[in-house]
């Protein structure tokens, strides 16, 4: 039977089950620890003691918060023994349907090889489970030493962010052996690059030359690419690249002639 959620019944209506349906439309069907106060980082105390800092997590819907950091306990580690521990965030639901989460260490087996994770607690509150277990951090042991925690989480962006991923942003490179410019758009990390322009100076067969014109930071590619803008004529006789680098250097290969007009169109992902 449809329910109106969000509107005045004359009784308490509004779930705890409902609000977590649509956290997680919204959020996705996954974990995430949001991008506000200290982000739940940790900080080793000592050999059998960590803290874990302020923030906010979504898990299954369900949001938990951690208003003031919260130390946990360790257990030793063994001698000539390695041990890999979780730290995660425990949602319970109990008798009369109460529902609950805590920070929780889950110890792993020791062992002289190499150690695997713990076993977690994986049925979704959404699918009916009573426990679930969001894992934060991977605490690696080796002997009685603590190594570095590794985080296991993703933080989630804020709207304003995907917001600013999708708001194009323009920017322009001049064309060498031309007076014109190359408009360069931005949407996210990816750069398109586009022109119809005139040469007004000649360039034959030169093959991977630099140019003095660079490419904007902000447009410019990441450090495991490059820019790539191709230019042609309707006849054929003109061809040539140019190539950018991240430090926004161009160096030209190809053919071009004095007064022909060329199309000029390129695709990269910026840094």
């Amino acid at each position: 039977m449809v329910e109106l959620v969000t509107g005045h019944a004359g009784k308490a209506h509004a779930t705890a089950e409902q609000a977590a349906g649509l956290n997680a439309g919204i959020l996705g069907l996954d974990d995430y620890v949001l991008n506000v106060h200290d982000k739940l980082k940790i900080t080793v105390v000592s050999a059998n003691k960590v803290t874990i800092g302020t923030g906010e997590l979504v898990m299954q819907g369900r949001h938990v918060s951690q208003g003031t950091p919260e130390d946990l306990i360790v257990t030793n580690g063994s001698q000539g023994q390695k041990r890999n521990d979780l730290i995660v965030c425990r949602y319970a639901k109990g008798s009369q349907s109460v529902e609950s989460a805590k920070l929780v260490v889950v110890r792993g087996t020791p062992t002289t090889g190499t150690p695997t994770d713990p076993a977690v607690n994986t049925t979704s509150p959404l699918d009916g489970g009573t426990t679930y277990d969001m894992p934060l951090y991977r605490i690696p042991l080796d002997g009685i030493t603590i190594g570095t925690p590794v985080a296991l989480f993703n933080v989630l962006k804020p709207m304003s962010d995907v917001w600013d991923s999708l708001t194009p942003v323009t920017g322009q490179v001049k064309m060498p052996y031309s007076d014109r410019y190359i408009t360069l758009v931005r949407v996210g990390r990816i750069v398109t690059a586009c022109a119809y322009i005139t040469l007004t100076s000649n360039f034959t067969q030169v093959s991977n030359v630099s140019v003095n014109e660079t490419i904007p930071e902000g447009f410019r590619p990441s450090g495991d690419s490059r820019a790539v803008m191709r230019g042609t004529d309707n006849s054929g006789a003109i061809s040539f690249y140019l190539y950018g680098t991240p430090e926004g250097k161009m160096v030209l290969h190809g053919t071009g002639y004095t007064g022909r007009f060329v199309g000029i169109s390129g695709c990269w992902i910026t840094a």
